[in-house]
């Protein structure tokens, strides 16, 4: 398929099974399996796969548009799809022969869910300084012990894409390393069920791995790859996938009071509120808020698409512009629609609860500006 064809098919999947289910996504808090599957039997899920592996060969671009349109109607199937587009990319970049084999072909065959598990307890907003250790217990086998955090997907994903670091006595300082753990490999053990404010559909458990005993061929890349993998891969396809998914938040809070203001009448003057000059003005503010975050997402994801090295400044700052931009657009929303909004559990309540964990979720607004910041004054983006 062509991505015309496939952003067709990502829209149709959306409107006859992710809407309908959403509804019971957020007030059950649970998560969108019939939405994941799905997307899974529609070959959706192999959305990154390259071509050659059975998948549709998209980068980034096309990861933006699915993960808006399906946020428009499910942040949460939105979120969790695109944590799996994230976790198949950075399987895919240095991929063995055996891990297209046992990872690659099923996620493209609908047969496989994988996610990423890099956050940890303490670290904060460092994903990318992991504390889990990593120990080559034998020519064929390593063993894997700490806590994650924020699992997208967990419990519920084959695989995991976990962050390591390691702890001989000869690894050098920082030999952080990405290994895939299987879903029934002994000593996993899960947190509770997520309870959120909003995105309460993602399943963000917390993951102790108690000694876990891994093959050798289940390491991404060489020991140390980690930093490689996070700025090449997880960097830009995990900002993506949030940038998509809270550009879908927004305009389906701007559809929704658009919506509303061209219903209403009020009936002492029979006047409706699409007629008033200021609410004009408004809904107008809106939409150019909107557009010109969408712009700035489809111009990086484009520029990263063609290899071209100018796209990291926009690719760091669509999430942080995005995260404003759905925050704002709610928050107006909510103020355009007045009393009916406040409904417990209506539409923008919905919104505005999924778009607030835009600025707190690693990378944070705040620590994509900095970084913005360093780049352009031509200093070192990390920390020492």
């Amino acid at each position: 398929m062509n991505l015309d064809q496939i952003l067709q098919l990502v829209n149709q999947t959306t409107q006859t099974v992710i809407q309908d289910e959403a509804p019971r996504v957020d007030q059950e808090a649970q998560w969108p399996e019939e939405g994941i599957r799905a997307l899974q039997r529609n070959g959706l899920a192999g959305l990154v796969v390259p071509r050659e592996e059975g998948g549709m060969g998209q980068g980034l671009y096309a990861l933006a548009r699915a993960c808006e349109t399906i946020g428009t109607v499910s942040a949460s199937t939105a979120l969790c799809y695109g944590m799996h587009c994230v976790g198949t990319a950075v399987i895919a970049a240095k991929a063995t022969n055996q891990q297209r084999n046992e990872f690659l072909q099923p996620i493209a065959a609908g047969e496989h869910l994988t996610t990423l598990a890099l956050s940890e307890p303490g670290t904060g907003s460092h994903f990318y300084f992991p504390q889990t250790q990593l120990l080559l217990q034998s020519d064929d086998e390593y063993l894997i012990r700490g806590s994650k955090t924020f699992v997208t997907n967990g419990g519920k994903a084959d695989s995991y894409v976990v962050s390591t670091m390691g702890i001989e006595p000869d690894a050098t300082l920082h030999e952080f390393s990405c290994v895939v753990v299987e879903k029934d490999r002994s000593g996993l053990e899960w947190g509770g069920e997520w309870k959120g404010l909003g995105m309460r559909g993602n399943s963000s458990r917390s993951l102790t791995l108690n000694d876990v005993r891994v093959p050798v061929q289940n390491l991404l890349g060489e020991r140390g790859d980690q930093l490689w993998y996070v700025f090449q891969v997880v960097a830009p396809f995990f900002l993506t996938a949030m940038s998509g998914t809270y550009l879908g938040i927004a305009q389906a809070a701007f559809d929704n009071v658009r919506q509303h203001l061209m219903d209403r009448t009020h009936r002492h003057s029979g006047m409706s509120l699409s007629q008033l000059a200021l609410l004009q003005h408004r809904a107008g503010m809106l939409w150019a808020k909107i557009e010109r975050t969408r712009r700035l997402i489809y111009h990086a994801t484009e520029l990263a698409d063609q290899g071209d090295p100018a796209a990291v400044l926009p690719i760091l700052s669509a999430k942080a512009e995005v995260a404003h931009c759905a925050v704002d657009v709610v928050n107006e929303a909510m103020t355009l629609a007045g009393g009916i909004a406040y409904r417990d559990n209506s539409r923008l309540d919905v919104l505005l609860r999924d778009a607030r964990a835009a600025h707190v979720m690693a990378p944070t607004t705040d620590l994509l500006y900095t970084w913005l910041g360093r780049a352009l004054l031509d200093q070192p983006i990390l920390d020492s």
